[in-house]
C-alpha cells in the first residue's frame, strides 16, 4: 500500500510504501495525532520513518493492491 504524508513547510510529500493494511495504518495515525507524538511507519524495505504529528498536514492512503501492468491475459 502506499501513503503519501503532507508535511506543512514543506514542498515535497513524503511516499511510503507499505505492507501494513489500510486499518492498521489509520490507526497507527490515529493514535499518533491523539497522543500528540510521532507517527512512525515502517515500509516495505524495513525502514523506519519518524514524522512529528505537530507538522503533518494530510496523510491519504492509496490502493492495498497495486493494479497489474502488462497485456498478458487476465
Amino acid at each position: 500500500m502506499e501513503i503519501t504524508i503532507g508535511v506543512q513547510n514543506l514542498a515535497r510529500e513524503l511516499v511510503v510504501e507499505t505492507d501494513d493494511t489500510a486499518e492498521a495504518v489509520t490507526t497507527a495515525v490515529r493514535e499518533a495525532i491523539a497522543d500528540g507524538g510521532v507517527l512512525e511507519l515502517t515500509d516495505a524495505r524495513g525502514r523506519t520513518l519518524l514524522v512529528p504529528t505537530a507538522t503533518i498536514g494530510y496523510v491519504e492512503l492509496g490502493a492495498e493492491e497495486q493494479r497489474k501492468v502488462g497485456f498478458g491475459a487476465l
